[in-house]
This record gives C-alpha cells, sequence and structure tokens, in this order.
C-alpha cells in the first residue's frame, strides 16, 4: 500500500501579496494531488476561530476535512486540519492538548485503506525552542499510550530551522525525520520548517517541496509531501 502525505502551512489563505485567497490554497492542494494532507493555520486565531476554507469549498475536491473541531465554525484544532482521500475510512480522531504559551495544538486520526490501519498526526509547534521539546514530548507520548499500535506519520510546521538538531533529535530510531527541503519562505526558501516524520513500519519512497507558481504565491510557507509504503499484512 503506497501514499502520499503532504503538509502545508497556509497562512490563513493569505498570500504573499496579502490577499486572502482560499481557491489559491485549494489549487496549490489540486497540483499536489496527496491522499492526505495536514494543514496549519487553517482557522482564524481570534474571536470564534472560523476557517478559511470551509466545507462546503472542499466538496468538490478529492478530500474531506476529518471532524476534531471544538468549535462550530472552526475546520481544526489550533489551526490544525487533516484532509484525507474519501474513499479513506476514518476509524477515530482526537485533538491533542499541547503544553504552550501560545495556540498550538496537534491532532490525531486512526484511518484505514486497503484493511490496513495507520495514525496520522498533524501538529503546529511553537516558536520557542523550550516548549517545542515539551510539545514533541506531548505528541510522542500520545503516540505511545494509544490503545491500538499501528504505524504512525507525524507531520506538520515544526518551527525548527536545523535539519538534525534541536527538537528533531527526539524522534530517535526507529523514527525516520523526513526533512523534504526549504520551504519558508515561499518566495526564496531558506528553512526547512515543514517535516514529515514516519514509523519504522513506512518505506519512504520519495519526498519533496511542492514549489511551483501558485504554491509561491498562496501563502508564506511552500508545502512539503512524501509518499510511502506499507508492506502487505
Amino acid at each position: 500500500m503506497q501514499l502520499t502525505f503532504a503538509s502545508y502551512n497556509i497562512h490563513k489563505a493569505v498570500g504573499t501579496d496579502g490577499r486572502r485567497d482560499p481557491e489559491r490554497i485549494i489549487a496549490v492542494l489540486r497540483e499536489m494531488n496527496a491522499d492526505i494532507v495536514a494543514l496549519q493555520e487553517v482557522d482564524l486565531r481570534f474571536g470564534d476561530r472560523a476557517t478559511v476554507i470551509s466545507r462546503a469549498a472542499l466538496d468538490d475536491t478529492k478530500w474531506r476535512a476529518i471532524d476534531v473541531a471544538k468549535r462550530p465554525r472552526s475546520l481544526g484544532w489550533h489551526g490544525n486540519a487533516l484532509l484525507v482521500r474519501r474513499d479513506l475510512e476514518i476509524l477515530g480522531a482526537t485533538p491533542i492538548d499541547l503544553p504552550t504559551l501560545e495556540p498550538r495544538g496537534a491532532i490525531s486520526a486512526d484511518i484505514e485503506a486497503d484493511g490496513q490501519r495507520f495514525r496520522v498526526v498533524g501538529t503546529h509547534l511553537d516558536l520557542s525552542g523550550l516548549r517545542r521539546h515539551d510539545q514533541v514530548r506531548a505528541i510522542l507520548k500520545h503516540c505511545g499510550s494509544q490503545d491500538v499500535a499501528c504505524p504512525t506519520v507525524v507531520m506538520g510546521d515544526f518551527n525548527q530551522w536545523g535539519h538534525r538538531g534541536g527538537i528533531m533529535r527526539a524522534f530517535v530510531p526507529p523514527w525516520q525525520v523526513l526533512s523534504p527541503g526549504r520551504s519558508f519562505p515561499s518566495r526564496r526558501p531558506l528553512a526547512p520548517l515543514d517535516r514529515i516524520i514516519l514509523s519504522r513500519e513506512w518505506t519512504g519512497m520519495q519526498m519533496g517541496v511542492h514549489h511551483s507558481r501558485s504554491s509561491a504565491e498562496a501563502s508564506d510557507h511552500l508545502p512539503v509531501w512524501t509518499s510511502a509504503r506499507l508492506p502487505r499484512k
């Protein structure tokens, strides 16, 4: 079974020209054509935390949003959302509370494809290195405490500039830390802030940063992606 995973900080759909345009984000998602996408900054930060990408806007796409929102007008939890190909079965999902000074969080979902169960965690970590360490520990604790153990993918905006140092050292083998490339800022990428991490069951096939004219304009981050394979049981 092979799937393509992507992570994209959409900056509340505000592009590099200062305009909020959710349709540009959806256009980029269509370009990537991933099976599962972790979005960050999908909800507004203040008020009722309304989503910038409506559920109706997703109706004409191949994805549906996993239901983890705690507020009626939100698509995600602390701005994190997971989009899943419509023919994949969602077995369960939960928001994860992270220790934080800023409004940060993570979401976790168990999904089934071709009879195989796997877990996806999407997150957006703090700007503070100390807080990021605490948040990664909370995510690892969540992954290790679930009643059902299964192959796992963790992805999101880690706000970590170095490739292998800092918080990435917490993901010790057999975790596989991928750094698809420089994703921020989108017009002239300098930092690999966006990452994808695989548990040992996955075999990574390809990975990269999706850099197109649309993605360079739609957000201040470029999306990252990987294709990964699970052996048949």
